[in-house]
């Protein structure tokens, strides 16, 4: 028993090796797109949703909490930074600073309210939420109603970077998503998100070894929401506009297919789902609504061949932990 103990790989290492391998993987692919002729734009657009995904599967996957309403984390740090690029003149790192401030104190104000139920109860709280702040939005004298925000400029970030060049806002937009991934896989292998895991998988059990379970199911909403308001709030400079869309409960269900397609749970798998889902919606664009259709297709496919999702099988079948 000695010898086989001291010669197997443990599995946290190696695990941790394979998330390392996959991250530089799939950092140096990233990296090249704009020497490769893809359309930068489409990439720029699938990283924001990607950090969008990402920090719902920190809820979900991690947590087991299921939110129908974090587009409006999504939308409040779009409206926040837009507002105050075009109207006050910060500079753009002031305005994402402002736009992920709101949505922090939005997910404090929600999550307190929300967290008090589980299950089926909390994501249709969760859902009503967004759903009120969606009326407020549209009925908001600065949002611009149905017209939204459009014409946001740019600027300069830091003062030397000119994020009107595409090049330059593509690799300002990777390096953002790049450290909010590393971020997020920190917070999922500290001993907090081990505690979060715990209270997925039993949280009766959680309960009784003495952890305050709604602290840290708060905790994770608020850092969830946080991220989202980061996604939303980088998706602003992509786009330039800031709408009614990033607000309606479909682009939560669209981060929930998103996550599902990819798989739940996984590091990697909200990414691939997000570029999949961006990909559908930019090149069957000329199907109209049936884009729609199509993507219900591809969910329905995903849950009855690939439960684990896309990369979740992958990662079942080759024992490797992505």
């Amino acid at each position: 028993m000695a010898t086989i103990t001291e010669n197997a790989t443990p599995t946290k290492n190696r695990s941790m090796a394979d998330e390392i391998v996959g991250f530089v993987i799939m950092a140096v692919l990233l990296a090249a797109v704009p020497l490769t002729g893809i359309y930068p734009y489409f990439v720029m657009q699938a990283l924001c949703f990607a950090l969008f995904a990402c920090a719902f599967n920190l809820l979900i996957g991690y947590s087991g909490l299921l939110s129908f309403g974090h587009s409006m984390f999504l939308g409040t740090a779009g409206y926040f930074t837009a507002y105050t690029l075009k109207s006050w003149g910060v500079s753009p790192a002031v305005g994402v600073l402002i736009g992920v401030a709101g949505a922090a104190a939005l997910s404090v104000i929600t999550g307190a309210i929300a967290i008090r139920r589980q299950g089926i109860y909390f994501a249709m709280i969760t859902l009503a939420l967004s759903q009120l702040m969606f009326f407020i939005y549209l009925r908001a004298p600065f949002t611009g109603g149905e017209d939204g925000i459009q014409g946001i400029p740019q600027g300069m970030l830091f003062g030397f970077i000119d994020l009107s060049h595409t090049n330059t806002l593509y690799y300002v937009i990777l390096t953002v998503f790049l450290l909010a991934f590393l971020l997020i896989h920190r917070i999922v292998n500290s001993p907090f998100g081990e505690v979060l895991k715990s209270i997925r998988e039993n949280e009766p059990r959680a309960v009784s070894l003495g952890y305050k379970v709604d602290q840290y199911k708060l905790m994770a909403f608020i850092l969830s929401g946080t991220l989202a308001g980061l996604a939303g709030s980088m998706k602003m400079f992509v786009t330039q506009n800031a709408s009614l869309t990033d607000v309606h409960w479909t682009m939560s269900g669209e981060v929930v297919l998103m996550t599902l397609v990819g798989g739940l749970g996984t590091s990697f798998g909200p990414i691939v789902g997000a570029f999949i889902i961006v990909a559908m919606q930019q090149y069957l664009a000329s199907f109209g609504q049936w884009v729609m259709v199509m993507q219900g297709a591809v969910f329905i496919i995903c849950v009855l061949t690939f439960r684990r999702g896309i990369v979740g099988e992958i990662a079942h079948y080759f024992k490797r932990s992505l």
